[in-house]
């Protein structure tokens, strides 16, 4: 933080936009504050929560911001004294946040989809009601953004994925799901990044790294890149 940086001022927010746009505040602990965005989990709501991270970030009063998907952790150097009229300085904060977009890179991942990685493809099909081949085109016909960078070291949550192939997560997440499965979870798409338990869906495989921590820059993704699946192979 510049050391030069003020508290941020809450911006005048007509009542009406205020209503219309409210954002979720949650306090978690005594400093942390949790702003999630209302309504889908669409690049739009992204984009304002990219914007009003840029807004808070010169603040004295905070500590760390943390992005996720639609949603912001602002975490404050110290307990507020009043935390409702904090809460009340971020509500008008998002109310006025405009979409900006962020200068990412064009991220190409060949998969192989379909064969034995490809665990819940007949699942995937049974919900859509799509066939294999059907499920796998639109799936890499898409073009996808990179929300955020959460979860596990390097794991992408890519927006962008044709709602005609949405898939729930899964109640009980698979115990052993294999590192660089391509996963589809709600209206998101993924590569998973460890081995171990996930909810997520496999339709697929990738070899792409997603993660190296002797890397100078580590994680493979980043916010706002856009991200495409070119299919090396289709095992049907």
């Amino acid at each position: 933080m510049n050391s030069s940086s003020q508290p941020f001022a809450a911006p005048e927010a007509p009542a009406l936009l205020l209503a219309k746009q409210a954002a979720k505040v949650s306090m978690i602990g005594s400093r942390a504050f949790l702003l999630e965005a209302p309504g889908e989990f669409d690049l739009a709501a992204q984009r304002r929560i990219w914007a009003l991270c840029n807004t808070l970030q010169a603040s004295s009063e905070i500590e760390e911001l943390v992005p996720g998907m639609t949603n912001l952790l602002v975490v404050l150097k110290a307990t507020p004294y009043e935390p409702d009229e904090f809460a009340q300085r971020l509500h008008a904060a998002w109310a006025v946040a405009e979409e900006i977009g962020r200068a990412g890179r064009l991220i190409e991942i060949p998969t192989c989809y379909g064969g034995e990685p490809a665990i819940d493809l007949p699942a995937i099909c049974d919900y859509s009601g799509l066939s294999a081949a059907e499920v796998i085109r639109r799936h890499h016909s898409a073009t996808y953004t990179v929300f955020t960078v959460a979860s596990a070291p390097g794991f992408g949550y890519l927006g962008g994925l044709d709602p005609a192939i949405y898939m729930p997560r899964k109640k009980v997440p698979s115990l052993n799901m294999a590192k660089g499965l391509v996963t589809i979870g709600g209206l998101q798409s993924g590569v998973a990044v460890l081995t171990g338990p996930n909810g997520w869906n496999a339709l697929g495989a990738a070899q792409m790294p997603m993660f190296d921590p002797y890397a100078e820059v580590p994680a493979t993704l980043a916010p706002g890149d856009t991200v495409r699946f070119l299919p090396e192979r289709i095992e049907l």
